[in-house]
């Protein structure tokens, strides 16, 4: 008995020194995030400072993070200027839905096709499918022009929908989720006389909702922000998306700033509503495709 108690002393001591060393360690590691989030973070709110300034207050130093005076005209020389930023915003919206709701609908099907059909050669294929991921994207841009001119669809907006329908990364993210789903549900539904369809369609397709959520983010933010396509499949001003359009406030000798930050700040809000919706889907269909996989 008298041993023993020094041994447990030491013990107690030992998880408290263990605690506190989490704890500093917990307390590191957050204001090393915290700083890191703040500098991430610092370029969007001068985009946002800067959209309500005038030009010459831009590079004024130190920065001036809120502005002396409120320039909301910026916006209104934006929406009602001599460049029809209203027009590549609807550009922008028409490409990004049609694209997204296609590329959601191919990449289900496709995915729950690698992951429940029995057929021969399912796995090879899917590989030959998967193998094609390797293959940089500017390399398939010169190809993809000689196509689209032959079959007479450069400066249109169809150049840009249709290879956004069909992706690799879509169909792979679906086979993985499909996997996790359990087979018993499918012959559930085969007992019950249903087809492939009607078992993709009313038993399946509703349990991949993180899924579906998942993709359908990172397929918008992809389809909203690109600027290599449009610009090199587009002709006139009237059909350019936002990437495109942001170009229009580049003159001559210079860069106006402030309508280039206000049609910016106009071009995240889609952004903004889409990830804030469908955040809590978002985490969780990562964590299921990415764990289960």
């Amino acid at each position: 008995m008298e041993t023993s108690v020094p041994v447990q002393s030491a013990s107690k001591t030992s998880l408290i020194r263990k605690e506190r060393t989490r704890l500093w360690f917990k307390l590191i590691l957050t204001i090393l995030l915290a700083g890191i989030s703040v500098l991430m973070i610092l370029p969007f709110i001068w985009m946002i400072s800067t959209s309500f300034k005038i030009n010459g207050e831009v590079f004024k130093y130190p920065i001036e993070w809120i502005p002396s005076t409120w320039h909301f005209e910026n916006y209104k020389k934006v929406w009602s200027g001599t460049d029809p930023f209203y027009l590549f915003y609807w550009n922008s919206v028409k490409i990004t839905v049609i694209t997204v709701v296609g590329n959601l609908f191919t990449s289900a099907m496709a995915g729950f096709a690698f992951a429940k059909i029995r057929f021969k050669g399912r796995n090879f294929l899917f590989l030959l499918y998967l193998s094609t991921m390797m293959i940089p994207g500017q390399v398939l841009l010169v190809p993809r022009f000689i196509l689209f001119d032959q079959l007479q669809l450069i400066n249109t907006h169809a150049s840009l929908i249709l290879p956004g329908l069909f992706t690799v990364f879509g169909t792979f993210l679906m086979r993985q989720f499909f996997i996790s789903l359990p087979n018993e549900l499918l012959e559930a539904g085969r007992v019950d006389g249903a087809g492939y369809w009607r078992t993709f369609w009313q038993i399946c397709l509703p349990l991949t909702k993180p899924a579906l959520v998942t993709l359908l983010i990172l397929s918008f933010t992809w389809h909203w922000n690109d600027y290599e396509n449009p610009l090199i499949m587009l002709r006139e001003k009237a059909l350019y998306t936002i990437p495109l359009g942001l170009t229009s406030y580049v003159e001559e000798f210079g860069t106006n700033y402030v309508l280039t930050m206000a049609a910016s700040v106009s071009a995240l809000v889609p952004l903004l509503i889409v990830v804030i919706v469908c955040q809590k889907w978002f985490v969780e269909g990562i964590a299921s495709s990415g764990l289960k996989g």
